[in-house]
């Protein structure tokens, strides 16, 4: 429910503005959407297939974009620096790895979604409140949860490549807001894995030194690194560490 509430959202959001500028042409009206095929007088509208266009491209890249302004992306790639310091080339599956990195986004994004389900979506179905108004509402929670993630220098550098005025923060607009929140998202992800590098690199070179030391230079160290990396990613529960952390970098 709330995951269909959040696709609701984002048609909101990509197409609310189709419909200004498609209230003067003959049309069907779906919601915020208006789309028209021509003036009700004159010549045939031109730009309509254009729009249509531009409307089907965004659908299609929706989920993306869905995935980008969520935890999603510090969350697969983690995982990913895992199985890469584990030196697992298949294992997990990356099917796995996606699933699991979206069943966390659902369980982080949850109180997000929540709020915009109540306070948003809900009213604008029930004609309470207009579509703007329901985009208002829902991207102030979207703003909220990025701005919380996100670096001040990164939101001052696209601030300033925008060349916008004095704003208050709550005021940004997302154009701003999202790349700044990808960029703090990958900084934060790359930090991380780092972290997660540090105790397999040293069985690594404990392993190998040990190797030398008994003058067995053509073993290759990660013949006996691999077992040892898993063995202790088991006795400390690593999965459970690792997606703890995760979740608590995000301030639950």
């Amino acid at each position: 429910m709330k995951l269909r509430a959040f696709i609701i959202l984002f048609l909101l959001l990509v197409l609310g503005n189709l419909s200004a500028s498609a209230q003067t042409n003959a049309g069907t009206s779906f919601g915020p959407l208006n789309i028209s095929l021509g003036p009700n007088n004159g010549a045939p509208d031109i730009d309509s297939g254009i729009k249509i266009l531009f409307m089907m491209t965004l659908l299609s890249l929706a989920p993306s974009i869905l995935l980008l302004m969520t935890c999603f992306t510090r969350i697969a790639i983690v995982l990913a620096f895992v199985r890469s310091a584990l030196q697992l080339q298949g294992s997990p599956g990356n099917q796995i790895i996606i699933g699991l990195s979206l069943f966390i986004t659902y369980f982080v994004m949850a109180p997000v979604w929540e709020k915009i389900n109540t306070n948003a979506l809900v009213p604008y179905q029930e004609k309470k409140i207009s579509s703007q108004e329901a985009l208002d509402r829902a991207s102030s929670y979207m703003r909220a949860f990025m701005l919380k993630q996100t670096r001040p220098k990164d939101v001052e550098l696209f601030v300033s490549m925008a060349k916008l005025p004095p704003t208050r923060v709550e005021d940004l607009p997302l154009r701003v807001v999202t790349p700044s929140f990808i960029i703090s998202e990958l900084r934060t992800a790359f930090q991380m894995g780092f972290l997660i590098y540090v105790p397999f690199i040293l069985i690594d070179i404990v392993v190998a030194t040990v190797l030398m030391s008994m003058g067995m230079m053509m073993m290759p160290p990660s013949t006996l690194s691999l077992p040892l990396k898993l063995l202790l990613f088991v006795l400390v529960d690593g999965w459970s560490l690792v997606v703890q952390s995760l979740v608590r970098s995000f301030g639950m």
